[in-house]
């Protein structure tokens, strides 16, 4: 294979055409300018993504929620089941019963009172998963395109140039004229020259291959957060909510001895944890956007270099 035809498989079409020489321009020096430019085209593309990519898929909005959800967390263990489990013949005839059962009434009514303020937070982080997802996914896709392409070019470059620089030995065995010496010079040259473009798409590769793996975690977290509020955290919103109001609706009945502590005390734990998780899940994805964040700046770094 010829030079030319080496160095041009490193290219692709649009490239080619864009920097065929005109004029006197030399094949030499087309040939190197053709290895310092290897990948141009995708890098140039890979920076308009990454562009997309930052419009699109900034940090999730989780603050109100987050505040909202640390307000139940902490007004949660308020509620004091202990009122409701003396019942006796003695707390009925002092009035003592039904004065504990409204108590128990009025720490429900404001617990739920706060539980309700998380309903428009959450709706709000599943409204920005569904704004946002779709975009951020069709860029990480044609990222991904474009990084392939980058590699292949890498592995082509690489076997052009072990191919070339052992050319280059057996031409210097055969004891070269000085017109050879000379192409020998000018073809060591271009190998260094493509050597340094490599290690340059190398890194831009690096690069890309953090934030796709970056990204991508941050998206997974999004939308299964997005997920789990709609239905997990809408469950045990539900099911806290409707065996405490029953509770609390029949904590007053002093003619009622035996009430029905367990179930409404198992929703209580389950919501509970159910809140305790979903902090800590904003704070996961939210310590994933920020890594996410830091390969995107990290991969601009890269691109102006290359």
């Amino acid at each position: 294979m010829a030079d030319s035809d080496r160095t041009a498989s490193l290219m692709t079409p649009a490239k080619l055409a864009q920097i065929k020489p005109k004029g006197a321009a030399s094949p030499a020096a087309w040939l190197s300018q053709m290895a310092a430019d290897a990948g141009h085209v995708h890098v140039r593309r890979l920076r308009e993504l990454r562009e997309q990519l930052r419009a699109q898929s900034g940090l999730m909005e989780l603050s109100p929620f987050v505040v909202a959800s640390a307000r139940l967390a902490q007004a949660l263990p308020a509620l004091d089941f202990g009122l409701l489990r003396s019942r006796g013949w003695w707390a009925r005839a002092t009035g003592k019963s039904r004065t504990a059962g409204a108590e128990f009434a009025a720490q429900f009514q404001r617990i739920d009172e706060v539980a309700r303020s998380v309903e428009a937070p959450a709706q709000g982080v599943r409204k920005q998963q569904q704004e946002r997802a779709g975009a951020a996914d069709l860029a990480l896709l044609e990222i991904e395109v474009e990084h392939h392409a980058i590699e292949k070019i890498i592995d082509q470059g690489s076997r052009w140039l072990q191919d070339m620089r052992n050319q280059i030995k057996s031409r210097e065995a055969a004891g070269p004229d000085a017109a050879a010496q000379e192409q020998l010079k000018e073809d060591a040259a271009r190998c260094e020259i493509l050597v340094t473009r490599l290690m340059v798409l190398r890194a831009v590769s690096s690069a890309v291959q953090q934030l796709l793996q970056q990204a991508r975690g941050a998206a997974s977290r999004r939308a299964a957060l997005a997920q789990k509020l709609q239905q997990a955290l809408a469950s045990c919103m539900r099911a806290w909510h409707t065996r405490l109001a029953e509770l609390a609706a029949s904590a007053g009945d002093a003619a009622s001895p035996a009430l029905n502590l367990e179930d409404a005390m198992e929703a209580h734990r389950e919501l509970q944890l159910c809140v305790k998780q979903f902090l800590a899940d904003c704070a996961q994805l939210e310590a994933q956007e920020k890594l996410a964040a830091e390969s995107l700046a990290a991969l601009e770094a890269q691109l102006e270099a290359a």
